[in-house]
């Protein structure tokens, strides 16, 4: 069987002609001649007992070399029992349209994140910020480390008048982009590799263990500013906030997110859904009869929406507002939101509370062995550590009356 030769193609290339030509350069590829001396390379195959032919393109756009290096991998695809031609339309739709980095992040999101990440919110905002702006347009399987690591840095270093440098925010987001193309990965729905040997340390630094714990000054400056007479020293909505966190030791999430229909004044309690905890698992918290009054009057207060707090603010802007706190109440060190967890549970162990009891409260799962075979809520024990914590703040405003704090049993 004869080979083709550029040389014969050139001149038989724009050639009118009486009848349709096709000429064969062996290995399945041949060439097909129109009356009017227009070219068209074609692959000629057979697939169980079918002939098929699969188009390639036109000659010279596509030289008599290239022509051949693609029926080569077409035939490399039909040794591996696939259909040339299906392969070759699934590749051209990836190159037309390809998964873009934006595409691959939001695929994990909504997929992922939506469903198992309370911090979803604050996930999208910072690809939103950091990643989409800069890369979110690029195709993923065309972007190299490289591309990544400027986002990174970028996020490391700061950026001058517009963005402190955040090492450790850098690593979070890299840690996130990381998980994001392995679903990805494993979902055949993109591929890209160009993450899996990055570290925290290659691109920030890890977060350092917390251990602030506010002392008992600070926690009588926080509670006093809460009650009714010094109201004007936070806005309603983080005032509220501030009580709740102190009181329950929540996460900001669950209680940024809380509608009235998690509380349950009949019964006393307040069920945190699934969706909105950390572990995936509902927070059941008594709610101590104290309180009862207060919460019926915020939420007769607030008949716009359903939300405890009035209205749903971003996760950023708590969490900025939050951070700055301590300086609104002249405290001397640093305090943050999630800070308020600790001090509630250093404060009730303090108090004789069991280290179990506090943790459920906390919502953390707990370990071990009673992991798997201890379900209970131990209700009347978080009712009863509550109540005792709610006896030690108020010593702090009314020392007077409350002479003596009795530790939990």
């Amino acid at each position: 069987m004869g080979r083709l030769y550029e040389k014969t193609l050139r001149a038989l290339l724009n050639k009118t002609r009486e009848s349709i030509q096709v000429l064969s350069d062996g290995d399945g590829l041949s060439v097909r001649i129109s009356l009017l001396g227009k070219m068209r390379w074609q692959f000629r195959y057979r697939l169980g007992k079918k002939e098929k032919r699969c188009d390639i393109g036109y000659y010279p756009e596509i030289s008599l070399q290239q022509a051949r290096l693609i029926c080569q991998k077409y035939r490399v695809w039909l040794a591996e029992g696939l259909d040339p031609k299906i392969q070759r339309d699934l590749e051209r739709e990836a190159s037309l349209k390809p998964v873009t980095v934006k595409d691959a992040l939001e695929y994990w999101l909504v997929g992922y994140a939506e469903t198992n990440r309370a911090n979803v919110s604050k996930h999208r905002a910072q690809f939103e910020r950091h990643i989409y702006p800069y890369i979110g347009h690029y195709p993923l399987e065309q972007t190299e480390t490289r591309h990544w690591l400027e986002c990174f840095d970028r996020i490391r270093k700061g950026v001058e008048g517009k963005q402190r440098p955040a090492p450790v925010a850098a690593g979070y987001v890299m840690q996130n982009a990381k998980q994001a193309l392995r679903f990805c990965r494993v979902r055949r729905y993109a591929v890209s590799r160009e993450l899996d040997d990055l570290t925290i340390s290659d691109v920030g630094s890890k977060q350092r263990k917390k251990d602030r714990v506010l002392t008992d000054d600070e926690l009588t400056t926080i509670w006093q500013s809460l009650q009714p007479e010094f109201s004007s020293l936070f806005p309603p909505y983080y005032q509220n906030l501030l009580k709740i966190l102190i009181i329950f030791g929540s996460r900001t999430q669950e209680i940024r997110l809380s509608v009235w229909g998690e509380w349950d004044f009949k019964t006393g309690y307040w069920t945190v859904p699934k969706e909105h905890t950390k572990t995936g698992a509902a927070i059941i918290r008594p709610i101590p009869d104290e309180l009862i009054p207060w919460l019926k009057q915020l939420k007769e207060s607030n008949v716009s929406n359903d939300y405890v707090l009035g209205e749903l603010k971003r996760s950023e802007a708590v969490s900025l507002y939050g951070g700055q706190c301590w300086k609104r109440l002249g405290h001397k060190q640093k305090w943050t939101l999630h800070d308020l967890r600790r001090t509630l549970a250093t404060k009730m162990n303090d108090l004789g509370v069991a280290p179990h009891v506090v943790e459920q409260l906390l919502g953390h799962s707990l370990g071990g062995v009673m992991a798997i075979y201890n379900r209970s809520q131990y209700l009347p024990e978080k009712m009863t550590a509550l109540e005792l914590w709610l006896d030690r703040l108020n010593l702090f405003i009314n020392p007077i009356n409350n002479l003596m704090i009795l530790k939990a049993c």
